[in-house]
């Protein structure tokens, strides 16, 4: 009798689980652009242009998905996704998505607080005790520079906005960073775990006193070696467990798969004036990265993720819904409310623009100057990929290339005019 009792109930606890595995699976909800009050003929334009860019060889290709209102109704591809072996761009590319890993790393940090595991007014060095003391670079008039104690300790909240003064190594005391080696934000080749670098960088002088400057850096690089302290797992652990597997992000990874490696998209190059080149296999920034083969040991909260369209849409429709997707909840309302106001008050970022816990938020859309919303957020990456979330139009936007550099393209600009001029209600 009880080995019955025992089988009945693994089998319910089978089809519980196989029920969970549908559910974080299932697909995105599609819709008609006019169910949601978009214009499927002036959809269409978006595909004429951004083919273009692929034909006239400006980049490889590209995929665009767009949703308002909970759905899909715009997901499409153009281009190669691998020029050399005439592989067409499927809609379910992987990208190397780079800076656009910083939402999640932002999104795992509130987390924490919402358990009582850290508070964003925690001075860094709770976590990462060579962060107690730090010391700010000052120029000189004559080239030169002073090394001077930073005013306070940074904390969490200064990572999340920017605002603690940490650059990618190209400030006043550039010589040092690089001395070190730790310059920009590719850490994929790296063989050393990440809090390793994060240590060092502590001792490096920064380029503005914490609180003072809009400083973009290894910020949140710093946030992910913050994540595997207060949590006491791995960071790719972390963001697999609590984020991408529940939310049915089956394709993102900081290093990919063997089995995934022909869905990647190749990364091209565009110098002025110049015609469009394959990047290579080795080097740094401008390469192919070493997301395939390299040592797998260094998870960059910054720009270390890989991931499809399809996958990272799933991401923001979560953040548009307060903080929950599919019936997974990942943060409260509360919680993303507070991400998506702006922290940065009189600090210089952009025109009609703050930053917030992770993104930039819209805050005067005429000083903006360019079709949005108030109350907009977003942010990009590298390789040409960006996204925004519009609250106020219920839309999400994602796009996707791998072209760096990208010789002055207009297609950010031109994709924003486009989505918007599709909204008729």
């Amino acid at each position: 009798m009880k080995i019955k009792l025992r089988l009945r109930f693994s089998i319910v606890l089978l089809v519980l689980f196989a029920g969970l595995l549908h559910l974080h699976a299932q697909p995105l909800p599609t819709a008609k652009p006019e169910e949601v009050g978009m214009s499927s003929e002036r959809l269409q334009r978006l595909s004429a242009v951004f083919k273009q860019y692929a034909d006239d060889k400006k980049m490889s290709g590209n995929v665009i998905l767009v949703m308002r209102k909970g759905k899909v109704v715009y997901h499409e591809a153009f281009g190669m996704r691998d020029i050399e072996s005439k592989a067409a761009m499927p809609k379910d590319a992987i990208f190397r998505i780079a800076s656009q890993t910083k939402a999640l790393v932002s999104v795992s940090i509130m987390m924490l607080q919402e358990e009582g595991k850290l508070l964003i007014t925690d001075n860094v060095s709770k976590y990462i005790p060579e962060f107690e003391e730090t010391t700010v670079a000052v120029d000189k008039e004559d080239g030169a520079y002073d090394i001077v104690p930073a005013k306070r300790q940074i904390t969490l909240r200064d990572l999340l906005t920017h605002t603690a003064g940490i650059g990618y190594g190209g400030g006043p005391a550039k010589d040092k960073w690089e001395e070190a080696g730790i310059t920009g934000w590719y850490f994929a080749h790296r063989e050393e775990p990440v809090g390793a670098t994060i240590a060092k960088i502590a001792s490096l002088p920064m380029d503005a006193q914490p609180g003072e400057k809009f400083v973009y850096g290894y910020n949140t690089d710093i946030l992910g070696a913050v994540v595997e302290k207060a949590s006491g797992m791995p960071l790719d652990q972390f963001i697999k467990t609590r984020i991408t597997d529940p939310l049915g992000m089956n394709d993102t990874h900081f290093y990919l798969p063997k089995s995934k490696v022909n869905k990647l998209a190749t990364v091209y190059s565009a110098y002025q004036d110049k015609p469009m080149e394959k990047s290579p296999v080795s080097g740094t920034m401008v390469s192919q990265g070493a997301y395939v083969d390299g040592p797998r040991k260094s998870f960059s909260g910054g720009a270390g993720l890989l991931s499809t369209a399809d996958n990272y849409a799933k991401f923001l429709q979560m953040t548009l819904n307060g903080g929950e997707l599919n019936g997974t909840r990942i943060l409260s309302p509360k919680t993303i409310e507070l991400m998506t106001v702006s922290h940065t008050g009189d600090i210089e970022f952009r025109d009609g623009q703050g930053f917030g816990l992770g993104f930039y938020v819209v805050e005067d859309l005429g000083e903006r100057g360019i079709p949005g919303s108030v109350g907009e957020y977003g942010w990009g990456g590298a390789y040409g990929s960006t996204y925004w979330v519009d609250p106020k139009e219920e839309l999400v936007v994602v796009y996707f290339k791998q072209l760096i550099p990208t010789a002055g393209l207009d297609d950010q600009a031109k994709l924003r005019a486009l989505v918007y001029q599709a909204i008729l209600e």
